[in-house]
């Protein structure tokens, strides 16, 4: 009996059009792509407005300026000024870095096509004196405007150790330093009556300042400033004269326990 070989079956590939699974990457592919179109391409999300808020000192239109330079993109060959891809990062460095006057820039997209920034400006609270210049000074310690006199309704504040010429926008104090400053400011005139005329840093422990009687008073940067205007009550009120507090050349109140005084 012959035998025969048993000849095995061959599977046919199906093919890929059939399945499911491509038809269903290919659906897939053309919603995406549908989809990126209209949030990057379409009309309906391109920017049309832009609103400023917070703005006094600087111009809105100066502000929106900066930020339609960039909402402008381009995508391979296509442009874009989506509201999705409108680079709101760049625009708040643009402005802070060409605004000094500005301290913070909040943006909020406004869907569909409006972008909300709102902005603050810095106030001063001293006259920063450098090199015969002066400068308006925020609380952060930021120079932001440079004015040609003197203004009587700020201190006047000096920082004696440095030595390099600042530009607007840069830290002319640490925000520590210039707290301690304004503390005594506030208080010396308000509980011992006490203007002053001017403030300096001399060092990274020692601040001078003038009183508008012309006498100075030195303290401890790094002691505790409530404790040292004490010190300068306790002076005023058991060991120097009314009459006599016009004579005073200084009292030096950063020693832990003295607070020696001397007259002209």
């Amino acid at each position: 009996m012959k035998k025969y070989r048993k000849l095995s079956k061959i599977k046919r590939k199906k093919s890929i059009l059939k399945s499911r699974f491509f038809w269903f990457f290919i659906f897939s592919l053309l919603i995406f792509l549908a989809g990126f179109y209209f949030v990057c391409f379409s009309s309906f999300f391109e920017v049309k407005e832009i609103k400023v808020s917070g703005n006094q000192k600087i111009a809105a239109k100066e502000i929106e300026d900066l930020v339609w330079a960039q909402t402008e993109r381009k995508i391979i060959f296509f442009e874009s000024k989506s509201i999705f891809l409108t680079s709101l990062k760049n625009a708040q460095n643009e402005i802070l870095i060409k605004f000094p006057l500005i301290s913070q820039v909040v943006f909020k997209r406004q869907l569909p096509n409006i972008i909300l920034t709102e902005v603050e400006e810095r106030k001063a609270v001293g006259l920063f004196n450098q090199f015969d210049k002066n400068f308006l000074i925020a609380k952060d310690g930021i120079i932001f405007e440079e004015i040609n006199q003197e203004m009587g309704e700020y201190l006047k504040i000096k920082n004696l150790t440095l030595n390099n010429y600042l530009s607007l926008g840069q830290k002319a104090i640490e925000t520590d330093v210039l707290n301690f400053i304004l503390l005594v400011d506030s208080k010396l005139e308000n509980e011992l009556k006490i203007p002053l005329k001017e403030a300096s840093i001399v060092s990274s422990e020692r601040l001078n300042v003038v009183t508008l009687e012309g006498w100075e008073i030195y303290f401890n940067l790094k002691g505790d400033a409530k404790w040292q205007i004490t010190k300068i009550k306790a002076d005023l009120q058991d060991y120097i004269p009314p009459e006599r507090v016009k004579d005073l050349e200084y009292i030096d109140v950063r020693f832990e326990d003295l607070a020696p005084f001397k007259y002209r």
